[in-house]
Order: structure tokens, then C-alpha cells, then sequence
């Protein structure tokens, strides 16, 4: 049976078109994280690298640090935390090619911690 139209080279550009369109959509889509899954990352991320240092905090501490909560425990562990999640939170501030930028973030991250944090 034949359709009731042909298929021509213009319905043929607007297929193409359409297929193009649909794929830059869901290729934008896939892409993103969600809020929800970046502030997962960025917790686990802080959780491990502050652990490997011999930081004692867990992740549930952690996450209530994020989320501004109080918890209980060694005020140093608690302190390169808070200094952690701020150096995550300007993250895109630093230049990776830049001293001052490395030793800013030095600072940020070890503010509190060690006299010489910056230099």
C-alpha cells in the first residue's frame, strides 16, 4: 500500500533538521548533572581526599556541614571541612596555570590549619 504522499527532498531536509535538533537536545540533556549529584560528588570527593589526610569526619557529617548543620567533633577535622567545601565552592576561581592562584587556594584550604597557609 502506498502512502497518500511522496517523499520529497524538501520533507527529506525537514527529517534531517528535526533528527539534528533532536539530538542536540538530548546530547545538552544527558550531559547535565544534576544539583542533586554535583553536591553527592563534591561530599564524597571531600570525604575521600580529607580521609586519605587522616580526617575523621563521615560522609553524613560532611553532607550536614555542607548543608550549614552543626556537628560534633575534632574541632581540626571540622575545620579543614569547611575550608574544603569553600575552596570547592570556588572552584572556578582558580586558574590551574597560575601560582597566585594555587596559593590562594592554598590558603583557602589550609586557613586555621598551619601558619605558613598561602606561602
Amino acid at each position: 500500500m502506498k502512502p497518500p504522499y511522496d517523499i520529497t527532498p524538501k520533507i527529506l531536509q525537514f527529517i534531517r533538521s528535526i533528527s539534528e535538533k533532536n539530538g542536540e537536545v538530548n546530547a545538552n540533556y544527558l550531559s547535565k548533572q544534576t544539583p542533586q549529584l554535583r553536591k553527592q560528588n563534591r561530599i564524597k570527593t571531600i570525604h575521600s581526599s580529607l580521609q586519605i589526610k587522616g580526617n575523621t569526619l563521615t560522609e553524613k557529617q560532611i553532607t550536614a556541614l555542607v548543608e550549614n548543620k552543626r556537628v560534633i567533633g575534632p574541632e581540626k577535622d571540622v575545620l579543614e571541612v569547611l575550608n574544603a567545601i569553600q575552596v570547592y565552592e570556588n572552584l572556578q576561581a582558580y586558574k590551574f596555570s597560575s601560582d597566585k592562584s594555587f596559593l590562594k587556594a592554598h590558603l583557602q584550604l589550609m586557613n586555621g590549619l598551619i601558619k605558613s597557609a598561602g606561602k
